[in-house]
């Protein structure tokens, strides 16, 4: 009997992944309200009642775009936090490396969709609207709220302040970085290639951890001189 729901199994699996696909690039390219059930099913290769018969309506499908491409790049976040925490505290490099790494990958990951969540994100990221607020909440505050207290214990010096916003420019960073525009390249005549993932990752590394240390040594002045 196992072996006879398999395939219905898998052709379910397949509709779905399809739908997410092509509601995440609809979402990217034409925003929450510009993207339609109706076109992203067509995309998809399925008709307009399974959409809705697996995601209800747009709000939870979008929740589901995020939620399946949140829990990919922050399962690995906190796969690496477990990591290098679990004989020691780490060097400051290595834990941005294991945060920012993920989402630069992700986004240059073009065999699976990349350049279209690295789009959607990016808008995500910077909208105030309360719909994309209380996804934030959800899918990214946890793994934010993780960071931050790493990089205080990697970086005691960080006060609360400086830490949030620390991983707030970081993350902003890696935003950044996603897409592989050939701007880097046409800027420098050729000298850098932003489609080069492990020169993107070390450099954003190095820039992250510069950034957090003067933060650091700002708060341990302040903190000096009103003492």
């Amino acid at each position: 009997m196992s072996q006879a729901r398999e395939p219905v199994q898998i052709r379910q699996t397949d509709s779905r992944t399809a739908i997410l696909e092509s509601a995440e690039r609809a979402f990217a390219d034409q925003g929450f309200g510009g993207a339609s059930i109706r076109a992203i099913a067509r995309e998809a290769g399925v008709n307009q009642a399974m959409v809705h018969y697996y995601y209800q309506n747009k709000d939870q499908l979008f929740r589901s775009v995020v939620a399946r491409r949140s829990g990919q790049v922050n399962d690995r976040r906190n796969d690496a936090l477990d990591a290098l925490f679990q004989d020691g505290v780490p060097g400051l490099e290595e834990l941005m490396e294991a945060l920012l790494r993920p989402t630069i990958e992700i986004g240059h990951d073009d065999a699976h969709g990349g350049p279209a969540y690295a789009r959607l994100i990016v808008a995500f990221n910077n909208a105030a609207d309360e719909r994309s607020q209380n996804v934030a909440k959800e899918y990214y505050d946890p793994i934010a709220r993780r960071s931050i207290d790493a990089m205080r214990r990697v970086v005691p010096a960080l006060g609360k302040a400086e830490a949030v916003r620390s991983y707030l420019f970081a993350i902003s960073l890696a935003l950044s970085l996603m897409a592989k525009t050939g701007r880097a390249a046409r800027l420098s005549d050729g000298l850098c290639d932003d489609s080069d993932t492990e020169e993107t990752v070390a450099n954003a590394v190095a820039f992250a951890c510069a950034g957090i240390r003067a933060l650091a040594n700002k708060n341990n002045i302040q903190n000096r001189q009103s003492g």
